[in-house]
């Protein structure tokens, strides 16, 4: 009787154990938010993104085992996508993050499942549910209030919009094409060739870039930094470990939590307050993002 017990008590923490590390990695990438956004106060969003880059790369350059799983690939044009899509959003992101609060950056740049709906239907083929509209609606409607509240005010002026603002938003957009572009790959490629081709074309997108505005990064820049580049590896590390057992529902849902927490972060420790309208859009936002999340985990009933 012992031993039914204890079997019928492991499901329940065999769960949770993922759902915790999925939740750490959404911890992971918030502080990455914040100490981007801290190193960008002198230095330029290009060069934190650049050295992000370059420390993501010392796992693979420093263990010759990693290095020739990054090389061991089949299909290099879905590598060369993801590399290029997901380094392009990333130097977007912290552009934004750069030079408009950090979490509205993120809430920008984590409105990618609304287009990877998209993308999946372009290039994978996949059908798009009709039930996903709604959502879809919710989730970009709350983005351009979010992204273009912050300067209402003025008389006949609802909503303005920067070129950081756009940026965040393109950055959404392109990691959306990241990640049907990794959804396309996983199919024959191994995670350290994908994890290899978003590094290399990170660096070749940001480099000529940081190498022209570079700054020489004081002791306490140069630790915000290690911290950007290794809260980067953490949360991609944790978020792939925790993918062998949470759902894609479960993943989507606990991902938006680095937007909440990188909300809080910005108004605890950097004094952002969002404008009403802003708040109205995150959480519409938030809203829709789960919804399509959801209705995408969730198989449509037979008629």
């Amino acid at each position: 009787m012992a031993i039914v017990r204890e079997v019928r008590h492991d499901p329940p923490v065999s769960t949770r154990r993922p759902l915790l590390i999925m939740a750490a990695s959404a911890v992971c990438f918030a502080l990455m938010a914040l100490a981007a956004k801290l190193a960008s106060a002198r230095l330029s969003g290009v060069e934190v993104a650049f050295m992000r880059f370059a420390v993501m790369a010392v796992p693979v350059l420093a263990v010759p085992r990693l290095l020739r799983q990054a090389l061991d690939f089949q299909r290099v044009d879905l590598l060369i996508y993801r590399g290029v899509f997901g380094g392009l959003a990333i130097l977007l992101y912290f552009l934004a993050i750069a030079h408009i609060p950090v979490g509205i950056a993120t809430l920008l740049n984590y409105v990618s499942p609304v287009f990877s709906v998209a993308f999946a239907a372009l290039f994978l083929g996949e059908r798009v549910d009709r039930r996903l509209l709604l959502p879809l609606a919710a989730a970009l409607i709350g983005m351009v209030l979010a992204a273009g509240g912050g300067g209402a005010g003025g008389a006949g002026q609802l909503l303005r919009f920067s070129r950081w603002e756009i940026a965040g938003m393109t950055s959404a957009v392109l990691t959306g094409a990241a990640v049907a572009a990794i959804r396309a790959a996983r199919r024959t490629e191994g995670s350290w060739a994908i994890y290899g081709s978003l590094t290399l074309f990170g660096l070749l997108a940001t480099a000529p870039f940081a190498v022209a505005d570079f700054k020489l990064p004081t002791p306490r820049e140069w630790l915000l930094l290690a911290g950007v580049g290794l809260g980067s590896i953490a949360a991609q590390l944790l978020m792939t470990y925790a993918y062998r057992w949470v759902t894609n529902l479960q993943a989507g849902v606990l991902s938006q939590l680095t937007v909440v927490l990188s909300l809080l972060f910005g108004a605890a420790f950097l004094g952002d307050r969002p404008a009403p309208i802003q708040i109205v859009g995150s959480l519409l936002t938030l809203a829709g993002v789960i919804g399509v999340v959801w209705l995408q985990a969730t198989p449509r009933a037979v008629e």
